[in-house]
């Protein structure tokens, strides 16, 4: 019986990826119906593995919107790869572990609609300038490659054919929403972790509002390092193992921070109320793992947002109110907010 299911849903499979015009016969496409009464579709296609045999580009559905080619050692990406019929409606890319080495500078740039791209586990140490040029890029993942630093010329947009460059040097692929020359980036999210960053790339005046820059060989944050990413929600710089210091200030600027994990550093011993000045949406505070010991007795003054702190292996402290005495002049009890931790000791 079991044996008779799984050959049906085989059988149910194949005739899926048959049933769409234009499947690569090592790939499996999937039709998705939504709206109302159906009236929409979109085309999901997996050609993960295919074999180092396998010729670019391959034959896409022209409705494709969604395409996985994950894993299949497509090394240096040129521009004639990624070209075609249904390439031009991909929204998602997943170019994931594919020994990439280069982009040249027009392999995307017939992905007019595309919003997520996903180059992780790679062996890219740069970017070709305006790469990104025209793209309509929400979300772009970058981790586990070799980049030491990245330029903003990679979303420079093109004159006469030559690219335009932005005078924000020594930046990282962002997740922005600011204009180039007449064209607007909406990218929102950002990952740059595994990389071989030695400081924190300069994004000001970037929109994003996610960050990751986790397990970078980084040694120290310098004050105003985050200026102006007013819109970033999440910041992540966890597992930094030569991280040390954060100089006050650093995150001044992160106005709308919420979370902000600083896990597993363990180089890092001490930190100075003043370094979360600025940081007055952030709700959750992360130093587990990491080397700080202990936390200020005026921590609340410099995070009134914050509900919540973790240290240590376990350690938990969190926002409560101090029943305090009846003030006259008011008439009615003052509460007082503290600091408690499940361990005695941690506030001084």
């Amino acid at each position: 019986m079991a044996l008779l299911l799984c050959l049906g849903l085989s059988l149910l499979a194949s005739v899926q990826s048959s049933a769409v015009k234009n499947c690569h016969h090592g790939c499996h496409c999937e039709v998705e119906n939504f709206g109302l009464f159906n009236s929409f579709s979109l085309t999901r296609v997996d050609c993960r593995e295919l074999g180092p045999d396998t010729s670019m580009p391959i034959p896409i559905p022209l409705d494709t919107a969604h395409l996985d080619l994950s894993s299949n050692a497509m090394g240096p990406l040129s521009d004639t790869m990624l070209a075609g019929p249904g390439y031009t409606t991909l929204v998602s890319l997943d170019l994931s572990s594919n020994l990439i080495t280069k982009v040249t500078p027009n392999a995307l740039s017939k992905l007019r609609y595309l919003e997520t791209l996903d180059l992780s586990h790679n062996n890219l140490e740069s970017l070709s300038p305006s790469c990104f040029s025209g793209l309509p890029l929400v979300e772009i993942d970058l981790s586990h490659n070799s980049f030491q630093e990245f330029d903003m010329d990679v979303f420079a947009t093109k004159v006469n054919g030559e690219p335009v460059s932005v005078d924000l040097s020594h930046n990282k692929l962002v997740s922005v929403s600011t204009t180039l020359h007449g064209r607007v980036l909406h990218i929102q999210s950002l990952n740059l972790s595994s990389n071989r960053l030695l400081r924190v790339p300069r994004l000001a005046g970037l929109s994003l509002r996610y960050l990751n820059l986790d397990g970078n060989p980084i040694a120290g944050i310098k004050e105003g390092a985050f200026a102006q990413l007013k819109d970033l929600v999440y910041l992540s710089i966890s597992g930094l193992h030569e991280l040390q210091e954060i100089e006050p200030y650093s995150f001044r600027g992160l106005q709308s921070l919420q979370v902000l994990d600083l896990s597993n550093n363990p180089q890092l011993k001490a930190l100075s109320p003043a370094v979360f000045t600025g940081l007055d949406s952030l709700q959750e505070l992360i130093l587990s793992g990491s080397g700080v010991a202990s936390l200020p007795s005026n921590m609340l003054t410099h995070l009134p947002s914050v509900k919540s702190i973790t240290l240590g292996q376990s350690i938990h402290c969190w926002r409560t109110q101090k029943q305090g005495q009846f003030h006259r002049q008011l008439g009615q009890v003052q509460h007082n907010e503290v600091l408690n931790c499940n361990v005695e000791g941690i506030v001084s």
